[in-house]
């Protein structure tokens, strides 16, 4: 059975077709949709659903993608209304939110803890200061990252049941380092309810998969930072499990000859000093939302200390990039070179 290479953004799928089928099956080609959410293209591909047709494969994954609407709605903070774009602007007030922004919160305030800090879902005010979208952009001064560091602190964060508020009234919040792989998680669930028994669903850097392709793992092809999406290093293979990429070349500016990388460090606000360019973690089916946290981690706490972190954990393996394309990954990680 030919197997797929998926590659899109940290890990590509470029190109998006609805192949032409009678139905949706392990032995058919499959049925594949795009949209953009989350400040990335995403897209799902249905490879088997017991047997239904195109049809009710493609309104499957309308479906999915308006589940990715209702995330979005919740989460993102750039949203006007959004669960934490209130709590963002509500003056340190408690502000009601829905369940699933409790449970991301809470994920997210894990890992706070268990890096003391140096990854923080309270980043937000920092983060706002570094304008990666504007080409001409240059770093903030000292000045004004001293003054939003200040705000940055997770033990700011309180819940109430179902509300949650900021001590600080000027403290932002920020879930961009792990809400995409709570969604992918969240996605899944949502196939499997509508039978779907084979499936890739892909956020960004995000990659979860449904079952495998008719007995054969999928193939899962990690590209090559600073290669503009356009080639690999390798590739891993992946059954009913998930993938998340994260690397210091997906978003930066450069000023002056430097790149200044997207994540940051929560004692100076300029880019973390590491020496991995990119970390790919496997983890299992429903555990998207750990493997998308543990990535930044390991950027942030580079190779040995990710590396033992990695180590340390049951059902998990990481494979890092660092500068000149070397290799370095856990000893259960799969992978074969291009």
């Amino acid at each position: 059975m030919k197997k797929i290479t998926t590659i899109m953004a940290a890990i590509l799928l470029a190109t998006v077709l609805i192949i032409p089928q009678t139905a949706c099956s392990a032995n058919a080609e499959p049925v594949s949709k795009e949209s953009f959410y989350f400040d990335t293209t995403c897209q799902i591909s249905v490879f088997d659903m017991d047997g239904m047709s195109e049809e009710a494969a493609g309104k499957v994954i309308d479906g999915a993608f308006g589940e990715c609407r209702k995330y979005e709605d919740l989460l993102s903070k750039t949203v006007e209304g959004s669960d934490i774009w209130n709590i963002n602007h509500a003056g340190g007030k408690a502000v009601k939110c829905d369940p699933l922004t409790i449970q991301v919160i809470r994920k997210g305030l894990e890992f706070c803890r268990k890096t003391d800090g140096r990854f923080d879902i309270t980043i937000g005010k920092v983060d706002a200061l570094w304008n990666y979208h504007d080409p001409g952009a240059t770093p903030p001064g000292h000045k004004a990252l001293s003054e939003a560091l200040k705000h940055v602190d997770y033990r700011l964060i309180t819940i109430d049941r179902n509300t949650v508020k900021m001590k600080d009234p000027e403290a932002e919040m920020d879930l961009g380092a792990i809400a995409k792989g709570f969604i992918a998680d969240g996605l899944a669930d949502y196939l499997r309810e509508q039978g779907v028994t084979s499936a890739i669903i892909s956020l960004g850097g995000n990659i979860e998969c449904i079952g495998d392709k008719a007995g054969s793992d999928f193939n899962i092809g990690i590209e090559k930072p600073y290669s503009d999406q356009s080639q690999i290093v390798g590739a891993t293979p992946l059954a009913d499990g998930t993938i998340v990429t994260s690397g210091t070349y997906e978003r930066f500016l450069e000023y002056e000859g430097k790149k200044y990388h997207h994540i940051l460090d929560t004692t100076t606000g300029y880019p973390v000093d590491t020496d991995v360019v990119g970390v790919s973690i496997k983890g299992p089916a429903g555990h998207s939302v750990d493997c998308d946290g543990l990535s930044t981690t390991c950027l942030i706490l580079g190779l040995s200390e990710g590396k033992a972190l990695i180590e340390s954990m049951d059902g998990y393996e990481a494979l890092f990039i660092l500068e000149g394309d070397k290799i370095v990954k856990t000893d259960g990680f799969s992978f074969e070179e291009e």
